[in-house]
């Protein structure tokens, strides 16, 4: 995030000296110019006159129209109440997750269940730990829920060698089970997916955990209870219908 920052701020800097309009095609020679090792780079208008929304990498910020001004953090929509951002940012989950081996995954719940979500989860986590002791309610609830390992402790930590461990074993959810029971599993090694997806939740946004996101990209950070977060889905739900 450090690095990102100091892109914004070289940005900012570049930009606000270059007052003459450009265009899209412009802009992006611009920002390619400034920051070459962006990987992803997308401009789009946003229903804000003068203001464009740049995708960098798994960022995204505004920009006027003319270059000149930047600017961070949340679009929203007051009328029809829709987190622009997070809506973008929900496209660009979505294309990741949709990348997900199913097979790399610890699930618990039937594959027909009502709702899924992919959930990043610490083995050590207090929070993490209180959603598994529930795990039984949230498939009541038509949830199912499918792990992704992320040791926030880094990787190479305890909780790290716990969750190879986890993905390792022949039997993962009993071992997922012993880990979240604050026991750790009998020790196994081999080519695993820990932090591979441990990056993937960082370059998503996670930051804590659990971090649960749906199949669209929506992302319900923190513990919710098995009921709440059936609403919280649902809500989800019918939002998506009545914007198709």
């Amino acid at each position: 995030m450090r690095i990102f920052s100091g892109v914004i701020s070289l940005l900012a800097l570049a930009f606000a000296a270059q007052v003459s309009a450009a265009d899209q095609q412009a802009i992006e020679e611009r920002v390619r110019a400034l920051v070459p090792e962006v990987e992803t780079l997308a401009i789009a208008e946003t229903p804000v006159g003068g203001v464009m929304e740049v995708q960098l990498n798994n960022e995204i910020i505004y920009m006027s129209e003319d270059g000149r001004y930047l600017m961070q953090g949340r679009l929203i929509d007051l009328e029809t109440q829709t987190d622009l951002t997070d809506a973008a940012k929900s496209v660009l989950r979505r294309e990741k997750l949709n990348d997900l081996d199913d097979s790399q995954m610890v699930s618990f719940g039937p594959e027909d269940a009502d709702y899924e979500l992919m959930v990043f989860t610490d083995t050590d986590c207090g929070y993490c730990r209180r959603l598994h002791e529930q795990i039984d309610e949230y498939i009541d609830e038509g949830i199912r829920i499918n792990y992704l390992a992320f040791p926030r402790a880094g990787v190479g930590s305890e909780t790290y060698n716990t969750m190879v461990s986890v993905w390792c074993s022949d039997d993962r959810q009993s071992a997922m089970n012993t880990a979240k029971s604050g026991q750790r599993p009998p020790e196994a090694e081999c080519e695993n997916p820990v932090e591979d997806q441990y990056r993937l939740g960082q370059s998503l946004g996670v930051t804590g955990t659990p971090s649960m996101m749906t199949p669209n990209g929506e992302m319900i950070p923190g513990y919710v209870p098995p009921r709440q977060l059936r609403q919280r889905l649902d809500n989800l739900a019918k939002a998506r219908s009545s914007a198709e």
